[in-house]
């Protein structure tokens, strides 16, 4: 089982070049992928994921570049796919996206959308969103991509576990909730996936900080390979163990 990392800051950055630098350090600690999650008006900041992983892909090479996750049904599909295109000019063939219809109700606030119906949204604009990544066209707007993006982008759907047949069915991979739901949930949520056909399974959002014991965070990852996920993604609060310690876990 891999093993990736959220880029931060959850709390406030002393220095501009954090984001590079934290992306250097887990590259250089074994950490085979580097990912950005999106929330907006929670009550903290966190860098948008566009910026974050433009930033990361600028200063590593070969390490792997992911949204866990991007809440799609906030944007217009041709604003998130061209924004999707942009990041894969810089970022390779090294970039996962990962979309999910919208955990939080405060975000969809902020951005004065209607979160009661994230559901349906998401499922009218993923077509569009596809089409402008696979051709770059959707109707009758054509974003005119670089002709070397095209197709080249992996779309995971995040999904706490309901929708992992569709996951499986018609996106490139899953990207489960290690943070809403407890191991036991998302394994049984694995097990529907594989029958399903699915392929690649990315368990997310494992919050790691000061009350985090090794020993048992060493046993949770050992009970996650064990199930037959791929790769888990940590998320390193203040006071966390440091990175190198949690990578000589696995």
């Amino acid at each position: 089982m891999r093993l990736g990392a959220l880029l931060g800051p959850v709390t406030t950055p002393t220095q501009p070049d954090f984001i590079a630098r934290q992306a250097r350090i887990l590259q250089s600690a074994g950490y085979s992928s580097l990912w950005s999650a999106q929330a907006i008006g929670r009550g903290f900041m966190i860098t948008d994921p566009f910026i974050a992983l433009s930033t990361a892909a600028a200063v590593t090479e070969g390490v792997e570049l992911g949204t866990a996750v991007v809440q799609a049904s906030l944007y217009h599909p041709a604003d998130l796919a061209h924004r999707i295109l942009s990041l894969s000019q810089v970022a390779g063939d090294r970039l996962i996206i990962g979309l999910g219809a919208g955990s939080t109700e405060a975000d969809f606030k902020a951005y004065d959308r209607n979160y009661a119906t994230r559901f349906s949204t998401f499922r009218g604009m993923i077509g569009p969103v596809m089409g402008f990544l696979e051709s770059g066209q959707s109707g009758d707007t054509q974003l005119s991509p670089w002709p070397e993006v095209l197709g080249r982008v992996k779309v995971f759907l995040g999904t706490w576990g309901k929708g992992v047949e569709r996951a499986a069915q018609e996106f490139d991979g899953w990207i489960a909730s290690g943070h809403y739901r407890t191991p036991p949930e998302v394994t049984e949520a694995l097990r529907r996936y594989r029958a399903a056909g699915g392929g690649r399974a990315i368990v997310s959002t494992l919050i790691l900080n000061k009350a985090t014991d090794t020993g048992e965070l060493k046993e949770q990852l050992q009970t996650f390979a064990a199930a037959g996920f791929d790769d888990v993604v940590l998320m390193f609060h203040p006071g966390a163990p440091d990175v190198d310690t949690v990578r000589r876990l696995l």
